[in-house]
C-alpha cells in the first residue's frame, strides 16, 4: 500500500493535473492513497481572504471572484462538457465561503482562517477526484476531516492519534482494494465538527498520519525538484541533490527550517519505518532522495534559511541575574501564545531568542513579558543554519551584520539583517 502526496506546484494548473494522472496510470490502481494540497497559491489567496474579511475591508468579494475564476478557468480545459456535475460540485463547495463572509465576523480570527483557507484542499481534491474518473482511473473521494480527529487548537492542530488511526483503519483498507484513494493534506476535525488546519504545508504531515496509520510500504512526495538539496536552489546556485538521508538528518534539516518536508512529516515514518521518497512530479522516473533508517555520511554543508524573523532580548528590570525562575516565566510565554523558538541565547543578564514573526504572536508575547523585563526587539532578519559546517562554509554565506550566533558540534546558526 502506498501514499502519495502532490503539493500546490503539482496541481497548479491543467497540464499538471494531467501530468498527475499520468503519475498514477505507472502504478496498479488500488492500493494508492493520494494526498493533495491546495492549487497552485490558492493558500496564500485564501488567506489573504480571510484578512480582508476579518478586517472587513473592501476587496473580500473581489478576492474571492478570482480564487472562484482561477479554479473554474482549470475546470474548463479538463472537462470538455460545461454540463459535468464537477461544475455544480464546485460551485456548491465555493457557497460554504459566502455563507461565511456574508455576515461580519464574531468568531477568532484562527478559527474563521481555518474555515476559509481549508476550502482549497476541498477544492483541489474534488477537482483531481472527477478528473481521474472521466479518464478512466476508478477513484474515490475521502473527506480527510472525517479521519483526522484533532484538538482545537486552530492554524497548529494537534493530533488525536488514537481516534485518528482507529477512524482510518474502520474502512479506508477496504476502500483501497479496487481503486485509487484522493484526500486532503493539511486539514483536520475537532470533536465539535468544526475544521482545523496542521500548519502551513501541512500537507506532507497529512500523508505521513495517513501512511502511519495504514502501515504503507513507503510515502511519495512529489515536488518541483529533484529531491532533498543541500540548499534551496531559488537562494543558492550550487545546490547538491542527495540520494539518500537518514531519518534523523532529515529531523534535524526540517527541525532547523528545511522546507521541503513539513517538520511533523518524519518522525511518524520512522517509527513504522516507512521510507519517504522525495520525487520530481516532471521527471518521475528519475530517483529523486530516499529518506530511511540508514547511516548515511554528510560531506557537504546543509544551510537552511528562514527569513521574516524577529530577534527579542530580555532583560529584568532590577539588572538582576537571569535564573531559571525567569526562563520558566518565558518559556511558558511562548507556550501560551504558541511561539516555537528558532535560536536562542541567555547570558548573565540577558535572554535573546529569534522566531517567526506572526504580528498577532509576537504582541501576545510582548505583553506576557513587558511588566517584568525591559523588551527590545528587531525586526525584518533572517535566520541561517549551517549543519555540518567549517570556516570555509561559514565564510562563504554570512555575510553582514551578525545580531545572534550560535555554534555546535555539528550545526552553526546565525541571525542576520535580510537584505
Amino acid at each position: 500500500m502506498q501514499v502519495y502526496k502532490f503539493g500546490g506546484a503539482s496541481v497548479k494548473d491543467a497540464e499538471g493535473i494531467k501530468n498527475l494522472a499520468a503519475i498514477v496510470k505507472m502504478v496498479p490502481q488500488n492500493n494508492l492513497l493520494i494526498v493533495i494540497s491546495a492549487m497552485g497559491k490558492t493558500t496564500n489567496a485564501l488567506e489573504k481572504l480571510t484578512n480582508s474579511y476579518f478586517n472587513q475591508l473592501e476587496d473580500t468579494h473581489e478576492i474571492f471572484e478570482e480564487v472562484k475564476n482561477y479554479h473554474f478557468a482549470i475546470l474548463h480545459q479538463l472537462f470538455n462538457d460545461d454540463k459535468h456535475p464537477v461544475f455544480d460540485e464546485i460551485a456548491n463547495t465555493f457557497v460554504e465561503i459566502d455563507w461565511i463572509i456574508e455576515d461580519e465576523p464574531v468568531d477568532p480570527f484562527d478559527f474563521i482562517y481555518d474555515q476559509i483557507v481549508s476550502m482549497g484542499e476541498i477544492v483541489a481534491t474534488r477537482i483531481v477526484s472527477h478528473y481521474l474518473n472521466f479518464i478512466g482511473i476508478k477513484t474515490q473521494w475521502l473527506d480527510a476531516r472525517s479521519y483526522i480527529q484533532t484538538n482545537n487548537t486552530y492554524r497548529e492542530a494537534k493530533i488525536d492519534w488514537v481516534k485518528t488511526e482507529d477512524l482510518i483503519l474502520k474502512n479506508i483498507p477496504k476502500i483501497l482494494e479496487n481503486q485509487v484513494a484522493i484526500t486532503q493534506g493539511f486539514i483536520g476535525n475537532t470533536s465539535e465538527n468544526f475544521t482545523t488546519t496542521l500548519g502551513r504545508e501541512g500537507s506532507d504531515f497529512t500523508a505521513a498520519i495517513f501512511a502511519s496509520c495504514l502501515n504503507a510500504t513507503d510515502v511519495t512526495v512529489w515536488k518541483d525538484v529533484p529531491g532533498i538539496l543541500n540548499a534551496d536552489p531559488k537562494l543558492f546556485e550550487d545546490c547538491v541533490k542527495f540520494d539518500e538521508l537518514s531519518y534523523q538528518e532529515a529531523i534535524e534539516m526540517t527541525y532547523y527550517g528545511a522546507t521541503v518536508i513539513h517538520p511533523k512529516t518524519i518522525k511518524p515514518l520512522q517509527n513504522k519505518r516507512i521510507p519517504l521518497y522525495v520525487k520530481p512530479f516532471l521527471s518521475p522516473k528519475e530517483k529523486g532522495t530516499v529518506i530511511k533508517e540508514a547511516q548515511v555520511q554528510i560531506s557537504i554543508p546543509i544551510i537552511i534559511v528562514k527569513k521574516n524573523q524577529v530577534l527579542v532580548t530580555l532583560n529584568t528590570r532590577d539588572l538582576s541575574f537571569i535564573t531559571e525562575n525567569h526562563l520558566r516565566d518565558i518559556f511558558k510565554a511562548f507556550a501560551d501564545v504558541n511561539i516555537k523558538v528558532n535560536t536562542l541565547q541567555i547570558s548573565a543578564l540577558s535572554f535573546s531568542a529569534s522566531f517567526d514573526f506572526r504580528e498577532d504572536k509576537f504582541e501576545a508575547f510582548k505583553k506576557l513579558m513587558e511588566n517584568d523585563f525591559s523588551f527590545k526587539f528587531n525586526a525584518n532578519l533572517k535566520l541561517i543554519t549551517i549543519r555540518h559546517a567549517d570556516e570555509k562554509s561559514i565564510q562563504k554565506y554570512i555575510n553582514g551584520d551578525v545580531y545572534l550566533e550560535q555554534r555546535s558540534r555539528n550545526t552553526a546558526q546565525f541571525v542576520l539583517k535580510d537584505e
